[in-house]
């Protein structure tokens, strides 16, 4: 069985950079999308329509997973990886 190499190269900075900018832009999308969801539940479901409001409900839970899944492709800043390589040295 063939063991996994770890990649010693560190990841460039302006890629981290524009990973991170897209990703916060992607965060920021959704959380318009949820306000926009909730301002047309909350109008429904004051009329009496809770088809929609539950609706809009499974859709916001379905962006706020989707938002989770997002937070473990934000990449670790460089002094977090410093600090951890400076750590495990006097081990």
């Amino acid at each position: 069985m063939k063991k996994k190499h770890k990649v010693n190269n560190p990841v460039n900075p302006s890629r981290m950079n524009t990973l991170t900018s897209a990703i916060i832009v992607i965060f920021i999308l959704i959380l318009a999308l949820q306000i926009w969801l909730m301002y047309g539940a909350l109008n429904n479901a004051l009329d009496g329509n809770h088809g929609f409001a539950w609706a809009t409900f499974i859709a916001s839970l379905f962006l706020f997973i989707s938002s989770l899944f997002l937070l473990k492709y934000l990449p670790a800043s460089i002094k977090n990886k410093e600090n951890k390589k400076s750590e495990n040295q006097y081990e």
